[in-house]
């Protein structure tokens, strides 16, 4: 099924009294569902719903394994979207559905979570691996830009791109919402048979530990980030042995790996 335009057009003004075309992202609700039942409801672009689903199913434990999923369905309703996850014959969801009581908005990998123990979730460490250099990281801060044509357009959509460890792009997704777009982003890893290569993460936002916990899933050594983490993030990647990466002033890449905290 072909998914709407992820962008419109619209006439707007400048504020010196001129007239100009500006690209709008679009933003639509997207339920993503287990076996026909109802998991989560979320705010998201209108493209790459299978890489959506396949994602947030694998970080939020709603399937053990990506084998485990036979096929995603793909419907649209006049109030919006639902991406339903087939499992195989035998497969059981990876944990106990527990219900969002709310939408995910837009700007929230959050919303709705029933418990602490849902929000803050135990993660294993990453297996010791190969972790790019400085000179990769920034290289892949210099391509990720060109790499979204979505933002280019609209200038109001993150970027999630996976980059092999001599800084090069191999696979770029994007969304309205920064969780969204690391989701559709492993998904499609997943997807297109590229999950366990070497490699790093590189992304348009801060550092939220919602986005830890999802890279941790890929183990992936280092996720790089325009803005800094907060506090949690920190933590969280420390424990489990997470490298992060932010540009700092004059565009200088900092490194934040569970030392010297305090």
């Amino acid at each position: 099924m072909d998914s709407p335009r992820p962008s419109r057009t619209q006439t707007v003004r400048t504020m010196n009294g001129g007239k100009t075309e500006w690209g709008i992202a679009v933003e639509v609700p997207v339920e993503i569902g287990l076996d026909s039942e109802p998991w989560a409801v979320m705010m998201a672009s209108p493209a790459d719903f299978e890489d959506l689903a396949a994602g947030f199913a694998l970080t939020e434990g709603m399937v053990g394994a990506f084998d485990d999923i036979e096929q995603i369905d793909v419907k649209s309703y006049p109030e919006g979207w639902t991406v339903d996850i087939r499992l195989k014959g035998g497969a059981k969801p990876g944990r106990e559905k527990r219900p969002r009581f709310l939408e995910g908005r837009t700007g929230c990998g959050l919303c709705g979570v029933e418990t602490l123990a849902d929000a803050i979730r135990p993660m294993q460490p990453i297996e010791s691996g190969k972790t790019p250099g400085k000179g990769a990281v920034a290289r892949a801060f210099g391509q990720l830009d060109v790499s979204q044509p979505l933002n280019q357009e609209t200038r109001s959509v993150h970027g999630a791109a996976f980059c092999d460890l001599d800084g090069d792009i191999l696979l770029v997704r994007e969304d309205v919402g920064r969780h969204n777009a690391l989701d559709k982003l492993i998904g499609a890893l997943y997807r297109e048979g590229l999950a366990g290569r070497n490699g790093f993460i590189v992304m348009t936002s801060r550092c939220s530990f919602e986005l830890v916990q999802k890279a941790a899933h890929m183990g992936v050594a280092l996720l790089a980030t325009v803005s800094a983490p907060t506090s949690l993030a920190l933590d969280l990647a420390a424990a489990v042995g997470l490298k992060l990466v932010a540009r700092g002033p004059d565009g200088a890449l900092i490194l934040f790996d569970g030392e010297n905290s305090k």
